[in-house]
């Protein structure tokens, strides 16, 4: 395990970047700043190798995210008009429009230092108490995210516990890219997912799950991301692109696969959570850059969000979210690369 000073955050605070890895295909950089993933590393056909991920030019930048490659807790994704838990109403941090994203703007789990508790060759442990009423949420809540390298893959294991009811969804808001660079429209993504949660003007789930057989969800079978992200489907056109939660079957062992015919490289996701939030960036501020100092442009990467479903606490039919004192939320997903099937 390699740790370098990455950088000090805005108070002074330093921060750390560590790699880890076996001395195999793989190596994997992680901030114990939010656990901020800022480098994937693997081969691509031709031997060369590729960080696969698309990383921002500093630390600066990622803290004034706070939402890239990064933790995001309590709630990942969105929210409508607070949470009712145990008879009593949490209005959250809500946008003018009642919406409260990733926990809420300016609270970001993914800018804060977390405490290392484990740190080796191949795993790194991450730990952060949430106080009761962070964020709004009840209950003081542990959290801890463990980063394990392996020959061909990253694994991540999230785990909780709260003192008190709550709501957890957490997850890592990776953006991959598997060129390393350009746009990742030509890329080949497959989704082991029938439904998707149909969502209102606000992007907030209405409940309904709709089937994703003839529209631009339809990822089934492989095909390239720009084949419909520009779709005027009514679905697409309120999120202007891909930004919705795939439902996924349980009738194979992967969630979610991406190529890249220019690379070779493949990923292979798997977890155990019931949805993956698919983002195709479409809402890129002028002025941000890259880890290369090039300035990002809309569509530089595809976010892979493992995670439950957004607005679940006020959606009955949705799978749970309730965190109860004496109980561990767990959570696993693996990223699995390798080169595609020539």
């Amino acid at each position: 395990m390699a740790r370098a000073l990455y950088g000090r955050m805005a108070d002074g605070t330093a921060v750390h970047a560590y790699t880890l890895g076996t001395g195999g295909r793989l190596a994997a950089t992680v901030l114990d700043m939010g656990g901020t993933i800022t480098a994937i590393t693997v081969p691509d056909r031709a031997g060369r190798a590729r960080n696969v991920v698309l990383g921002l030019k500093d630390l600066a930048a990622y803290q004034a995210s706070g939402w890239w490659n990064c933790l995001i807790g309590r709630y990942a994704n969105r929210l409508s008009n607070g949470v009712t838990i145990a008879g009593r109403h949490y209005p959250l941090a809500q946008d003018a429009g009642g919406v409260t994203l990733h926990g809420g703007r300016g609270q970001s789990w993914g800018a804060r230092l977390w405490t290392v508790t484990q740190a080796s060759d191949t795993a790194l442990t991450l730990r952060l108490v949430s106080p009761d009423g962070d964020q709004g949420f009840p209950g003081t809540v542990t959290a801890q995210a463990t980063y394990t390298a392996q020959e061909d893959a990253l694994r991540l294991d999230y785990a909780a516990t709260s003192d008190a009811p709550t709501v957890i969804n957490l997850t890592n808001h990776i953006y991959f890219n598997l060129s390393g660079e350009g746009s990742v429209l030509p890329q080949i993504l497959q989704l082991n997912a029938d439904g998707v949660t149909e969502t209102d003007a606000q992007q907030i789930p209405t409940g309904e799950i709709m089937p994703v057989a003839g529209t631009a969800f339809d990822f089934r079978a492989p095909r390239a991301i720009g084949t419909m992200v520009d779709s005027a489907e009514p679905q697409m056109a309120i999120a202007r692109g891909y930004d919705h939660n795939f439902v996924l079957s349980k009738s194979a062992s992967w969630a979610a696969r991406l190529e890249d015919p220019q690379s070779g490289i493949r990923l292979e996701l798997s977890t155990t959570e019931p949805g993956i939030q698919v983002y195709s960036t479409n809402n890129v501020k002028p002025g941000q850059f890259n880890a290369q100092g090039v300035e990002i442009q809309k569509r530089d990467g595809i976010a892979l969000e493992t995670q439950h479903f957004p607005n679940a606490p006020n959606q009955p039919d949705f799978p749970s979210t309730q965190l109860l004192p004496g109980q561990t939320f767990r959570s696993t997903t693996l990223f699995r690369f390798g080169l595609a099937p020539a």
